[in-house]
């Protein structure tokens, strides 16, 4: 049994048409003051359901729906459940940036594990070490296999590819998608905090760029950044810049600063629904569907779904 986010239908249906099972959306009903009741209204005793789901905005109702959902199941019979988890919200937030914070992504961590769920997907969380916070079974999955087969796409030629981290926190990320497309070069925007403002300063560009450069970050909320980076690589003289996010949280004018920006083509996934309303003509949706299909088929074996 697949159970899909109503707000993603686009990527629930790639993913029906992928497993070939049918999809599952679990009847929601709002309360006047916001709250939710959620109701399965099929017989799932004794069976499997993978859940998919983005806690993305607005993060604490889609959370909350999530472990209802779960809950629910549970009450009903279930046997195991599979959340998969597309974007993580507050994946931002983990750990103390001043004395006396709280830290938001343990909290949700705790909150995800205490509705029930046995295993969690998460597709390029912010940081490599948000899945030693769970205590259920995590498996990780990333977008760079998607971005490397687009990459080689637009140029064959790997001594005319850089890829570039708009912050030094994705060197990781794009030290692996370097080995993905033979060893091309590499170069991370340095940055500097002011310690009075808390803002960011762009120091320049650090590493080797060529012709044609492919930045790589996990999410885009504002635009900023990525921006930024845009401009840092684009004053070294590069020819064609093109922006590869896995998460589209695009909040408030992201999309026209991107569509502004000197960016060629902006490629993000379908781990956050893009409204009709968010999408730009530079933006091109390259689908995760196939990464999750595989995962589930793999659970499959183990359970009846």
């Amino acid at each position: 049994m697949l159970i899909v986010d109503p707000n993603n239908q686009e990527l629930s249906k790639k993913l029906s048409k992928a497993l070939s099972i049918d999809i599952f959306y679990p009847e929601i009903h709002v309360f006047p003051d916001g709250e939710r009741r959620i109701r399965i209204n099929q017989n799932v005793a004794n069976k499997s359901a993978a859940i998919l789901k983005s806690i993305s905005t607005p993060v604490e109702t889609n959370l909350l729906e999530f472990c209802f959902t779960v809950d629910a199941l549970r009450r009903n019979g279930i046997n195991n459940i599979f959340g998969i988890i597309t974007y993580l919200g507050y994946s931002r937030a983990d750990h103390i940036f001043r004395v006396g914070e709280a830290v938001p992504l343990e909290v949700v961590i705790k909150i995800l594990e205490a509705s029930g769920v046995d295993k969690v997907l998460l597709i390029d969380p912010h940081s490599i070490k948000t899945p030693e916070l769970f205590h259920v079974d995590v498996q990780v999955e990333s977008a760079l296999s998607l971005f490397g087969r687009k990459i080689k796409e637009i140029e064959s030629d790997k001594n005319n590819i850089s890829v570039v981290s708009p912050d030094m926190g994705g060197i990781r990320r794009i030290k692996i998608l370097s080995r993905m497309l033979g060893g091309v070069k590499e170069a991370t925007i340095n940055k500097d905090r002011d310690l009075q403002t808390g803002e960011l300063k762009n120091l320049g560009v650090e590493g080797n760029l060529n012709s044609k450069c492919f930045i790589v970050d996990d999410m885009i909320s504002t635009g900023g950044t990525m921006t930024e980076a845009i401009d840092a690589v684009t004053e070294k003289g590069v020819e064609e810049v093109y922006v590869f996010v896995t998460h589209p949280v695009l909040s408030g004018d992201a999309p026209k600063v991107l569509q502004n920006s000197k960016a060629k083509k902006v490629f993000m996934t379908d781990t956050i629904n893009i409204p009709e309303n968010k999408r730009f003509p530079k933006l091109e949706i390259l689908s995760v569907a196939p990464i999750i299909a595989s995962k589930i088929q793999e659970w499959i074996k183990n359970f009846s779904v």
